[in-house]
């Protein structure tokens, strides 16, 4: 199932996208697709209702934004494929490197992204996003975290590497400036992905490709990723893990070549859509 959230922002519609590519009003059964619409049962109650033939299609809309409104946070977890860990010059991390986004960072996947002020360092991610259904506290097992992830978006962890690494050594300020977490188009349900240790991820800056890499590579798959999280902190329904990304980003290629107003980002992870940003200005 393909969850969607259509609109303005701060008008934004929960919808269904059905395979002959209809969208679907789901205002009859949430107000929005948030973290208390996963816990409560919300993806059951768009199942019956498709089943059932009751949902209207939604009018027309010229913006798609990000599939789950007000997450409680945006973890991410940094150098998690072994490519990219070479082409920035680190070492295989030992446990997975763990660092915070701000929520509002979040934005739609075809929305503007803006270079920040003073920035010369702005670099893109193209990442397997995992949205919880659940509450993740102190899991067992990596085994067990299947049981609380509602399912999969793509995410641009666009960073700011100046800010990130040369100005104090904290990741979260380059990290966390406005629109860095485009997320989406549609929150894919666990189910319809299968393995998510078997997705393609790809990239392109202005027709380029720039990253081109597969969830296998990943250090710490998704499973541990999300186990080894809630040994340290609560994971709630409707928060976002950003899960890494693979060798190509500006920061490791040479010469460096970072986004600058008026470039083209594209990105597309097998199964999950596509997103398109145009680089803007702050």
């Amino acid at each position: 199932m393909k969850l969607l959230r259509v609109g303005p922002a701060g008008e934004e519609l929960p919808c269904v996208l059905v395979p002959d590519g209809r969208v679907l009003d789901l205002s009859s059964l949430t107000a929005d697709i948030d973290g208390a619409f996963l816990a409560g049962g919300g993806v059951e109650r768009v199942r019956s209702a498709l089943a059932e033939g009751r949902l209207p299609e939604a009018g027309p809309y010229e913006r798609i934004a990000a599939p789950v409104a007000r997450p409680g946070k945006i973890v991410c977890i940094g150098l998690n494929y072994s490519d990219h860990a070479e082409e920035t010059g680190a070492v295989i991390p030992p446990e997975p490197v763990v660092f915070l986004k701000a929520p509002n960072t979040l934005v739609g996947p075809d929305d503007e992204v803006l270079v920040p002020r003073r920035s010369v360092k702005t670099d893109y991610e193209v990442e397997l996003a995992v949205i919880l259904g659940r509450t993740a506290r102190y899991l067992s097992s990596p085994e067990e975290a299947a049981d609380v992830i509602a399912g999969y978006a793509i995410a641009n962890d666009v960073s700011e590497r100046e800010f990130q690494n040369e100005r104090g050594g904290q990741w979260d300020k380059g990290k966390s400036c406005e629109t860095f977490n485009p997320l989406g188009p549609w929150l894919v349900t666990a189910d319809e992905v299968g393995d998510p240790q078997a997705l393609g991820l790809r990239l392109w800056v202005n027709g380029e490709l720039r990253q081109n890499g597969n969830t296998k590579n990943q250090i710490f798959g998704v499973h541990h990723v999300i186990w080894y999280l809630s040994q340290f902190m609560v994971l709630e329904p409707g928060d976002v893990v950003n899960t890494g990304t693979p060798a190509g980003v500006a920061l490791g290629r040479c010469p460096s070549v970072y986004l600058r107003r008026g470039d083209v980002v594209e990105l597309e992870i097998d199964g999950l859509g596509r997103q398109r940003q145009r680089v803007g200005q702050a």
